[in-house]
């Protein structure tokens, strides 16, 4: 165990290591602060075709080489994609769901194809599965990477805060929230704007296939234990940073892929809150 930790320590002296750190808890706590929001609006489903949209808006800027400009392509077409997408009630015509996986599977496949067919690299299958399942990106990012994750993700937590109440009361009941004076259309956009900011942060972290499990299992986690909003969310956040910390710490230590192992650790944690959650009920009864 004093093995172990001594070469953590070691690890955790290089600046590559540091800033997966800083990069990986940012994004663990804005995501899991945004999961609650998901689960209690049943759009689960959305950071998962949102990862897709931005798994090919990034192979359309691998394709035009922006290599250094490439969040200036991705942001933008993800925060385009989830106001339709979170709008997609207002289309009689498509429901919500099928939008989502329209949108999801066609920017996934014209990805993968762009990036086969305008190969910028000689091993095109490592890239894809590094992007899909963020196996190395977490431990390439630059100090710029950093800086503006560190901007973004203080954005989320600082509106997050502010926002709190009204974010409570739509997340529960819109209608009510409407007949309240709150304009939902206003703060539902926010939130789909913020949702995409995480899911294209996220990419370096757990890539493009697992981002929907770092955004959902702690919340449904949290769920299992606590009822309050509050208490939901503060548990969810929680969870989900040491979820991100262990992950990391143990990919590096024992060489996995980060992304995988940080999702093994959060289903780890859901199916040990759920044990414990079931042992709670049974001693009530």
């Amino acid at each position: 165990m004093s093995d172990i930790i001594s070469k953590l320590f070691m690890y955790l002296q290089y600046p590559f290591v540091q800033y997966a750190v800083i990069v990986g808890t940012l994004i663990a706590l804005c995501s899991a602060l945004m999961g609650v929001i998901l689960v209690l609006k049943r759009f689960s489903y959305i950071g998962d075709g949102l990862s897709h949209v931005a798994f090919g808006a990034m192979s359309v800027a691998t394709v035009l080489r922006l290599s250094g400009g490439k969040m200036f392509l991705i942001l933008p077409v993800t925060v385009i994609a989830a106001v339709l997408l979170l709008r997609s009630g207002k289309n009689a015509r498509i429901s919500g769901d099928a939008k989502t996986a329209m949108i999801s599977t066609g920017a996934l496949a014209f990805g993968y194809l762009l990036m086969n067919i305008y190969s910028t690299s000689a091993n095109v299958t490592a890239d894809v599965c590094t992007t899909l399942f963020g196996s190395t990106s977490i431990l390439t990012l630059t100090a710029q990477e950093v800086w503006l994750c560190i901007i973004l993700s203080v954005i989320t937590i600082v509106l997050f805060i502010c926002m709190y109440n009204r974010i409570f009361c739509i997340s529960f009941d819109e209608d009510f929230a409407a007949s309240a004076g709150i304009r939902t259309e206003f703060y539902n956009l926010g939130i789909a704007v913020v949702i995409a900011v995480i899911i294209v942060l996220a990419m370096n972290l757990v890539g493009s296939l697992l981002i929907s499990a770092l955004v959902i299992f702690p919340a449904i986690s949290a769920m299992q234990l606590f009822r309050s909003f509050k208490s939901v969310t503060i548990c969810s956040a929680v969870m989900s940073v040491v979820c991100s910390l262990t992950g990391m710490f143990t990919a590096i230590i024992a060489g996995t892929p980060v992304g995988s192992t940080i999702v093994a650790a959060d289903v780890i944690v859901f199916f040990a809150v759920m044990i414990i959650s079931a042992v709670m009920r049974g001693g009530r009864q």
